[in-house]
């Protein structure tokens, strides 16, 4: 029988023979490592980069004594641990990546765990306790996210050069727009559709203030509608991993943004053209 073991999601198995007992120590190792790839799984779901997963993990496992490398894919991470009886074969942990979304108070409050485990300050049961507490950290208020986002790209379209009545336009646009992304998403829709779907709202709203000659920049209140869904950590994530030879997660990351940038065109777009504006 091998010594090495292929493990999937939340099975785990010791590196032991057909022979040898499970031990203490080994039952150990195997929950470490089921929390290693546990803590992993919620990094990269979060919007954390992979070096920034790769040195909290690093720093983490050699707390723990147990040396770890981790494989980064676009949907999936994967663990390859160093056996405690120091066995040449190395057990191999596959999880997917946690579908939380982009929060960076969970990417934070993670990175902050692993130098209180390095620092010593946390022992093993004290860091799954704390883990726990932290992927269970309740969102941010919806509605408080609603109205910020929609006072942010207001202040998007003042920065551009918009006037009062094109500030007010995109401020009511982005209202209805973050609106429906906030429903659609709590129904689980696709992102894809989300970002066509909320383009077109708000861009049929700035659209219409183009129409009706509201203000003297109507057309700037139209360009900046659909700006607070311009998937911006993507695109910047991709840049990290591009620069640390993440080859792989960074052409993902990038593919996934350039298709939602490409949703969202498509819903302005076709706000313009059910008005009978012009696409330039």
């Amino acid at each position: 029988m091998t010594d090495q073991a292929y493990i999937c999601d939340d099975s785990v198995s010791c590196p032991i023979t057909a022979t040898d007992s499970v031990t203490d120590s080994c039952r150990d190792f195997r929950e470490k490592l089921e929390f290693l790839s546990e803590y992993t799984a919620w990094l990269w779901g979060c919007g954390a980069t992979c070096i920034r997963i790769d040195k909290n993990l690093t720093r983490m496992s050699r707390a723990f004594g147990i040396e770890v490398d981790v494989t980064v894919m676009p949907r999936h991470v994967e663990l390859y641990a160093h056996s405690p009886q120091g066995n040449a074969e190395m057990p191999v942990v596959i999880r997917q990546a946690s579908r939380c979304g982009i929060n960076f108070t969970i990417n934070t409050l993670l990175s902050r765990l692993s130098w209180e485990v390095a620092d010593g300050k946390l022992d093993y049961d004290q860091a799954v306790r704390r883990f726990h507490e932290i992927i269970s950290t309740p969102r941010t208020a919806p509605n408080e996210v609603w109205l910020l986002a929609s006072m942010a790209n207001a202040a998007f379209c003042r920065l551009f050069g918009g006037d009062l009545i094109a500030i007010a336009v995109v401020f009511v646009s982005t209202l209805a727009g973050f609106k429906l992304k906030q429903i659609m998403a709590a129904h689980k829709r696709d992102a894809r559709v989300i970002f066509l779907c909320c383009a077109f709202v708000s861009s049929m709203l700035c659209a219409g203030a183009h129409f009706f000659h509201w203000g003297t920049t109507p057309e700037i209140a139209l360009g900046t509608s659909v700006l607070y869904l311009i998937p911006g950590v993507p695109y910047i994530n991709a840049v990290s991993d591009l620069i640390a030879s993440r080859y792989l997660c960074a052409f993902s990351r990038f593919v996934d943004a350039l298709v939602l940038t490409a949703c969202l065109s498509v819903g302005l777009c076709a706000g313009m053209y059910l008005l009978g504006l012009r696409v330039i």
